[in-house]
């Protein structure tokens, strides 16, 4: 199982990298190539780092899991004001919904999980609220 999803060859091709604060999870650093049409962070740039905001954290809550495959089923996105500069996503998912998830995966062999992650741009700004419903299975149930 990988380290970080940082690792992944479309993150580390899009420089996603671990947060370089203790607000955020992970970040995309500040540069034109991550620009649009009107000088703000695209959309595409912020939805790839929010899904894999996303995919680290459930990496770190089902470290203790063996057997599993998750991949994104679903995404819900709402952009809520333009980014400049760095962005930061964070997680908004209680531990609960975690346990609950576990809870299916054991008894049927596959769960649901939603994660809901937030992007903000380096001057505070909200730029995103995202869910991203995972589907897990044991690897027997593929």
């Amino acid at each position: 199982m990988i380290e970080s999803v940082t690792t992944l060859p479309f993150n580390r091709h899009v420089s996603i990298q671990k947060s370089s604060t203790s607000e955020g999870l992970l970040e995309l650093p500040s540069g034109e190539q991550f620009l649009n049409h009107i000088g703000t962070v695209h959309a595409g740039a912020q939805l790839a780092l929010a899904e894999a905001c996303s995919g680290e954290f459930l990496l770190k809550a089902l470290a203790n899991e063996k057997g599993i495959v998750p991949v994104v089923r679903r995404v819900a996105a709402k952009f809520k004001n333009p980014a400049n500069g760095r962005v930061t996503a964070k997680i908004n998912t209680s531990l609960t919904v975690i346990d609950q998830s576990l809870s299916d995966l054991a008894a049927k062999g596959r769960c649901f999980l939603t994660v809901h992650v937030d992007v903000y741009d380096e001057q505070g700004q909200h730029s995103l609220s995202s869910n991203f419903e995972w589907f897990i299975a044991k690897t027997a149930n593929i």
